[in-house]
Parts: C-alpha cells; sequence; structure tokens
C-alpha cells in the first residue's frame, strides 16, 4: 500500500445494530431496560456481597468479582452503544475506540479464569471439605484473582496496542456496535497476519485452558456425586454447581462460536447478534442466576427483606 493512500484517521463509525430507523427507538428502550437491570443487580451483589459479615467466603468473593467484571464489560460498551441508537451520526474518536477494545478485552479475559477459578473453589468444597479453610486460604483466594487480573491487563494492552499502532486505510467504519479486535482488522491497510495470529493463540489458550479448569472440576465432582449414597444429597450438591454451569455453558458457547474461526467466515452480522448475548444479556443473568441459586447470597437477601419488614413505619 502507498504512502500516499494511508490516512490518519481521528475518529471511526460504528454501524450499530441495525440500519433500520423503525427499530432504533424499540431497540434502545429493550437494551436501556437490559443495561438498567444489569448495573443494578451487579452493583447490589457487590455491595451485598461486601457489607453482610456473613457472606465472607471463598466461592461470594469470587461472585463479588464476577460482578465486578460483568459490570466491566457491559459498561464498556452499553453507554456508548444505547447513545448511538440516538445520535445522527455513531462516531467513536479514534482514542475512545483503543480505551474500549483495552476495557472489554481486560473485562472479558478475567471472566474466564474467574469462573475457572469458581469451578476449582466448588471441587474443593465437594470432594475436600476437611481441608477446604486450608486449601482455600485466603493467600490462595487473593492469588487466583490478582493473577487474572494482571494477565489481563497485559494481554489487553499487547492486542490493542499492535491494532492501534498499525497502519489504517481511509476507511473507518466498523461492522459493529463497538470496537471489537476482529471488525478492526479488516480496516488495515498493513498486514494483519500477525495481530491475528496473536488473537487466535491466547484466545485459544484462555478459552482452552480455562475451560480445561472447569471441566475437569466437574469430573471429579461428578464422580464424586456418584460415589454419594444419599439421593438428597446428590441432588443438594448437584443444584448448588446448575448456576455456574449455566453461565459457563452460555459465555463459552457463543465466544467459541465468535473467536475460534478463520476471520474470512466471519459474518458481522451474525457476531453483532451473538456479541449482544455476551455482552449486555449475561452480565444481565449473571446476578440473577447467583441471587437465586446461591444460598449463602439468597440468606442474607432474606435477612435484609425481613428486616426492611420489621422497620417502624
Amino acid at each position: 500500500m502507498n504512502k500516499q493512500n494511508l490516512t490518519v484517521l481521528t475518529e471511526f463509525i460504528l454501524m450499530g445494530i441495525t440500519d433500520h430507523p423503525e427499530l432504533q427507538a424499540p431497540l434502545f428502550g429493550f437494551f436501556l431496560i437490559i443495561y438498567t437491570v444489569s448495573v443494578v443487580g451487579n452493583l447490589g451483589m457487590i455491595i451485598l456481597t461486601k457489607v453482610d459479615s456473613r457472606l465472607q467466603t471463598p466461592i461470594v468473593s469470587f461472585l463479588r468479582h464476577l460482578a465486578f467484571i460483568d459490570l466491566g464489560y457491559s459498561s464498556a460498551v452499553g453507554p456508548k452503544m444505547l447513545v448511538n441508537f440516538v445520535a445522527n451520526q455513531n462516531t467513536i474518536p479514534y482514542n475512545w475506540c483503543a480505551t474500549q477494545l483495552s476495557f472489554f478485552l481486560l473485562f472479558i479475559i478475567s471472566e474466564f479464569f474467574i469462573l475457572s477459578a469458581m469451578a476449582y473453589d466448588h471441587y474443593v468444597a465437594i470432594c475436600n471439605p476437611l481441608l477446604y479453610t486450608i486449601v482455600m486460604s485466603q493467600r490462595v483466594c487473593w492469588m487466583l484473582v490478582v493473577i487474572p487480573y494482571v494477565y489481563s491487563v497485559f494481554l489487553s494492552v499487547i492486542i490493542s496496542k499492535k491494532i492501534f499502532t498499525s497502519s489504517f486505510c481511509g476507511h473507518n467504519v466498523i461492522r459493529h456496535f463497538y470496537c471489537d479486535s476482529l471488525p478492526l482488522l479488516t480496516l488495515l491497510c498493513s498486514s494483519s497476519r500477525d495481530i491475528e495470529l496473536i488473537i487466535l493463540i491466547f484466545s485459544a489458550f484462555n478459552l482452552v485452558s480455562s475451560l480445561l479448569v472447569v471441566l475437569v472440576s466437574y469430573i471429579l465432582i461428578l464422580m464424586a456425586i456418584l460415589r454419594m449414597n444419599s439421593a438428597e444429597g446428590r441432588q443438594k450438591t448437584f443444584s448448588t454447581c446448575g448456576s455456574h454451569l449455566t453461565v459457563v455453558l452460555v459465555l463459552y458457547t457463543t465466544l467459541f462460536f465468535m473467536y475460534l474461526q478463520p476471520q474470512t467466515n466471519h459474518s458481522f452480522d451474525t457476531d453483532k447478534i451473538v456479541s449482544v448475548f455476551y455482552t449486555l444479556i449475561i452480565p444481565m443473568l449473571n446476578p440473577m442466576i447467583y441471587s437465586l441459586r446461591n444460598k449463602e447470597v439468597k440468606g442474607a437477601l432474606h435477612r435484609i427483606w425481613k428486616n426492611w419488614h420489621t422497620l417502624p413505619m
């Protein structure tokens, strides 16, 4: 590509979810409700697990970080998407686009390893209950949280820097509703082969390594459940893991579909639909699922409800 054909970009145009004007208002209302419920639910989970002294167990600590992560990556995408529904031109400044990509990658990568840490916690609690307090010590829990955050920051900075220090052509239309790595690669004039390779390798590593921890943990949990003599005990143990398995299944299915396929096979219209699930729907569902299925959180909500009703009117 000749130098005269290169253009210094100052902003990008996001195509959004739909180009049908009649759908803008209904979709704005729909996604505003989803994002509001997500913010309230995840903020509520963070506050509840922080202020209630009975909710200071390792699994609840992981739930708090999961809520923080869900709030983070939905907020990296949601507000700008909502603004674009009512804006005349769906532009995003160059630096804001880079920032949005960095924060989105940071939080979505962190979610993989927080979910795998939660699976490991379930394994220890069910298969080694007598050693639980020793194995899942405060230091171990701290490491299981801090290391994924540090790794995620490193990887998000590497990928974002690689993309935004490359040469863009004059085309600045992103075929998505937020700044994602794959649509941005199609706008590069310089070769994107090395960036694609980095994304593919680390995406595969993040998905496979974290999923492997989940699978091994639940295989061992299943073996422990099958050895139980009590049917009630088996049902109780399985129900404890049900919410986590639901979240893992939905998240990993959508991300395997999107990122572990060659770029030439991508349909960005399909990707936009799938992206809605893990950027907005999953962060909304997670606090609902865990508040209904986690006995510690349910107990805390019950105590708050009971105390609220006993207040003098």
